[in-house]
């Protein structure tokens, strides 16, 4: 679904008087900072890999997390299939 759009004046102004600006933000887009610490070897690794591909750490980390949580979308997919078969 696409978001209703203003200027950025009009958006800054809304939130300046408290306004619902719910309409105009793409909730999918936002991210959030989290902090993990990883053993030394791991650390050693993702850069190794990420120098390898010439891209930074983070996106190796975001890559990664990436790919087994969509592994993880989809073998639920087919698990919910499956049960949908068998009942």
């Amino acid at each position: 679904m696409s978001k209703a759009k203003i200027s950025t004046e009009e958006f800054d102004r809304k939130v300046e008087e408290g306004e619902d600006i719910s309409e105009f933000v793409d909730f999918d887009l936002i991210s959030k900072k989290v902090n993990v610490d990883f053993p030394v070897w791991m650390i050693e690794a993702m850069d190794a890999e990420a120098d390898r591909l010439s891209i930074p750490r983070q996106a190796i980390i975001k890559m990664w997390i990436d790919e087994k949580l969509s592994q993880i979308k989809r073998e639920r997919s087919l698990g919910d299939r499956r049960s949908e078969k068998g009942a």
